[in-house]
């Protein structure tokens, strides 16, 4: 009997010790668009939390992308906030989240993604280690070139010339990580 109470007083120990390590875990992880971001759920699940997000939620469900966003990854995700995407010319967001238009939708959305996990300090390495610039290949077949500025931001470019800043880097994910950034990259022919 003695064992059981031991054993349920270290599991009740070690159960407090790793959820207060969890929230310090979120601590640590900068909030995006008024919500903590946990580093213990994915995706899809730190993003419905975003104020700052919820054109590009909308999008990722009218795409078809929640459960590949919800999968083990591990991803990058270059997420554009809302008013990257309300600087879109007029109509493009409401046309994009038509049914009939969902294999281009997806296609947009997966040229934010890179399939693999790329910490800001990986992205500085890459282009250093390239020369300045650094190309990158996404899910969605798109190429995007990564530059430093000079008070070390990250530039991201689209084949299209658009570039975006990442203006909140290493929000971790339990399947990657997001990169905040402030403008829509597209794929080369389509907008």
């Amino acid at each position: 009997m003695k064992l059981s109470i031991r054993s349920l007083a270290l599991t009740t120990i070690l159960t407090v010790s790793s959820l207060s390590g969890a929230a310090a875990f979120a601590q640590d992880n900068p909030m995006v668009g008024g919500a903590a971001m946990y580093a213990d759920k994915n995706i899809i699940e730190n993003a419905v939390n975003s104020a700052d997000h919820t054109t590009l939620v909308a999008a990722v469900k009218a795409a078809g992308l929640v459960d590949t966003l919800s999968g083990e990854g591990p991803f990058t995700v270059l997420a554009p906030t809302n008013e990257a995407f309300d600087a879109l010319p007029a109509g493009t967001v409401e046309t994009l989240l038509k049914p009939e238009n969902k294999e281009m939708l997806s296609t947009i959305l997966a040229c934010h993604v890179i399939a693999a996990k790329a910490l800001s300090t990986d992205i500085v390495g890459m282009v250093k280690d390239d020369g300045g610039e650094h190309v990158v290949d996404t899910v969605g077949g798109c190429k995007l070139t990564l530059k430093t500025t000079a008070d070390g931001g990250v530039t991201v470019t689209d084949e299209n010339g658009t570039t975006a800043n990442v203006t909140i880097a290493d929000v971790m994910q339990s399947n990657g990580v997001i990169h905040v950034i402030d403008a829509v990259l597209t794929p080369k022919s389509s907008m």
